[in-house]
């Protein structure tokens, strides 16, 4: 089951209510309308596409939700991790401190900062001349304080600084 289908399934409200009943305990459909307040057709028509979309087992023992569901649906559909680096454990290190394309805090560790500072500065290209501004403009795409990210860069040997002019 992918996700659409899992949300399609408790889009529903009284599916929703009937799917929650069952996970907190209710083990036939006269305790779920109890639980859940719902008339006993509403609920029977809930348990039936519950049971029908996988969410739900009815067996000699009542009624049981299907929680792992939830896990499967996103394992099944993870879209494939691209590494930040070629190297583990750089690309650990990378995977540890940036998050959806921004720089969540800066390592209190030198050699972590090192790398990421080394893979930043690959946003720049080589021998190019950037003025301060666009400096700034590029490392505020990875964190608010672009001033800290600059000086760090320069202070790493990574980007020369001449005149408020940066070069890779």
């Amino acid at each position: 089951m992918n996700a659409d289908q899992l949300c399609g399934l408790l889009a529903e409200p009284s599916r929703l209510r009937t799917y929650s009943a069952v996970v907190l305990g209710a083990s036939t459909p006269e305790q779920v309308a109890g639980s859940t307040g719902l008339p006993a057709p509403v609920v029977v028509k809930a348990l039936q596409r519950l049971t029908k979309g996988g969410l739900i087992n009815a067996g000699r023992e009542g009624l049981h939700a299907d929680e792992a569901a939830f896990k499967d649906a996103v394992r099944e559909h993870r879209p494939e991790r691209v590494p930040l680096d070629p190297d583990p454990a750089r690309d650990n290190v990378l995977r540890s401190f940036i998050r959806d394309g921004r720089l969540t805090h800066f390592p209190t560790v030198p050699a972590k900062f090192q790398i990421i500072l080394e893979y930043l500065v690959t946003g720049f290209e080589p021998g190019r001349s950037y003025p301060e501004s666009e400096v700034n403009e590029i490392l505020n795409r990875w964190h608010d304080d672009h001033a800290a990210l600059r000086r760090q860069l320069v202070e790493a040997g990574l980007l020369s600084r001449t005149d408020s002019i940066y070069v890779r």
